[in-house]
């Protein structure tokens, strides 16, 4: 099957729009491919405004998102593949979907690196609670 991402965001980018709203997706930075202005991010993310009345050549495919805007006056293309997207919603309302980590999706390295830290501290509880116990019923 082919990730729904793609095709969550495109939905949820219309229904935003018909209801007259303000598509905001938010992106992690770190995920390999990513094109943004790197002097918005805060924390890993940036906030990208995507109606079209803030866009030009506002393309949204299965791969990723693509379009033109101006940065404090700057012209600029960006590029957000749409495993980035970690969630989409309305301006106004706060109503959208934010996004887990599909199957077979790439991390990125801090993700890599959490994932590690949680799994050897996850083994050696594992080991702890792995002991067997007897006890005595009457």
């Amino acid at each position: 099957m082919t990730p729904s991402r793609p095709y969550l965001i495109r939905s949820l980018h219309e229904w935003i729009m018909d209801n007259l709203q303000t598509p905001y997706i938010v992106v992690d930075v770190a995920i390999q491919g990513v094109d943004v202005p790197q002097e918005f991010v805060s924390e890993g993310q940036i906030v990208l405004n995507i109606s079209l009345s803030a866009v030009q050549q506002l393309v949204m495919d299965n791969d990723a998102i693509s379009f033109s805007a101006r940065f404090s006056g700057m012209p600029m293309q960006v590029y957000v593949p749409a495993v980035a997207v970690m969630a989409i919603y309305s301006k106004e309302t706060g109503q959208g979907m934010s996004f887990g980590r599909e199957p077979g999706a790439p991390q990125s390295p801090e993700q890599n690196a959490g994932s590690v830290k949680a799994l050897s501290g996850k083994s050696k509880e594992a080991t702890k609670k792995a002991r067997p116990a007897l006890k005595v019923v009457k």
